[in-house]
């Protein structure tokens, strides 16, 4: 099989991999679709907490290639969706329900084996079949998890009038997700147009386009559409530049979410008594948990709409283009490899 393979961070290459073969309980699927967001950017400078040597790639479609001993679930040829989070299900965190912070916790793509290779073996239970979908729609299913568990962490009640920072796949797949989830309204900020015209074939409420150089003028712009703020502020860019005029659009009483991944290192300035004075609740949404078949859900019923949103296809010799794309490229809304 071949694969790419960091070393440390910032080096990698596309090796040559001995074939794999399932344990029981296991199965081999051969990749066709594996998404590469803003999570793998951080994991090539070394943040995240990846563990070496590693192959990148944690949103992954395949084709069972292969079953282990004891595999009934599914059959061979199957298009499945991954879940690449493989908790123990014994652990103190893991037995409170919360299987995020699993104390010995199998990330596939940041501590174990991913999807940006021709091959990759997976417990049949992460596997989710779903050949009623395509290959395309199936490179959402891990990121739609990951909206669904925004939600479950923000719990916006109906009626709520919502704004959203940010239109790349975190923003749209959020955005719709609390729309359906009963929002009265929801509004997307962002400084990309054709992003935003995607966001509004998608029946999103508002949509919104700032200057990210001027955040002064798009805090203003925005506060003129509501009379006294958001009952939720969304920040899906991981912008500090974006989070630090966010608590303004926050009504009294209400929440900002923070679900863009910032740097480890950067540092929020807070008034303390301005969460105080005006009782304002700041959450923070990681990964997902207990959300991947309601991702799928929500996919199949076209709550969740994707088409148009892969921008960008590579193979696995352009690894580092799929990043520079990522990072770098405003026209890229979603970049995929496609290991075959």
């Amino acid at each position: 099989m071949r694969a790419v393979r960091y070393d440390r961070p910032e080096e990698f290459g596309v090796i040559e991999a001995p074939d794999l073969r399932p344990q029981s309980g296991e199965v081999v699927l051969r990749i066709v679709r594996s998404g590469v967001c803003g999570t793998d950017v951080h994991l090539h400078h070394g943040n995240f907490s990846p563990r070496y040597p590693l192959i990148p790639g944690h949103e992954s479609v395949g084709v069972v290639d292969q079953l282990g001993e004891s595999v009934t679930s599914l059959q061979v040829g199957d298009l499945v969706a991954v879940n690449n989070r493989v908790e123990c299900g014994g652990c103190r965190n893991c037995r409170r329900g919360m299987p995020a912070f699993c104390l010995a916790l199998a990330d596939h793509g940041v501590t174990e084996p991913g999807g940006c290779a021709t091959r990759l073996v997976m417990p049949a239970a992460k596997c989710h079949p779903a050949g009623d979908l395509t290959a395309d729609q199936l490179a959402f299913a891990e990121p739609a998890a990951c909206a669904l568990h925004g939600v479950d962490i923000a719990r916006p009640r109906p009626g709520s009038n919502i704004l959203i920072f940010g239109a790349g796949t975190t923003g749209l797949l959020l955005a719709q997700a609390l729309r359906a989830s009963g929002a009265a309204q929801v509004t997307i900020a962002a400084p990309t147009q054709h992003k935003l015209d995607l966001a509004h074939d998608f029946g999103i409420d508002n949509t919104v386009r700032i200057d990210r150089t001027d955040s002064a003028a798009a805090v203003s712009s925005l506060r003129d559409r509501t009379d006294d703020g958001f009952d939720l502020v969304v920040d899906a860019t991981g912008a500090l530049s974006v989070l630090q005029e966010s608590l303004a659009l926050v009504r009294n009483g209400g929440t900002l979410l923070i679900y863009g991944l910032t740097g480890e290192e950067q540092e929020l300035p807070i008034r303390p008594y301005e969460i105080f004075s005006r009782e304002l609740t700041i959450k923070g949404s990681f990964t997902q948990a207990y959300s991947f078949d309601r991702g799928l859900a929500m996919l199949r019923s076209g709550a969740i709409r994707t088409e148009g949103m892969i921008t960008h296809r590579f193979g696995l010799d352009e690894y580092q283009q799929a990043l520079d794309a990522v990072d770098h490229d405003r026209s890229c809304i979603k970049a995929v490899i496609e290991p075959q």
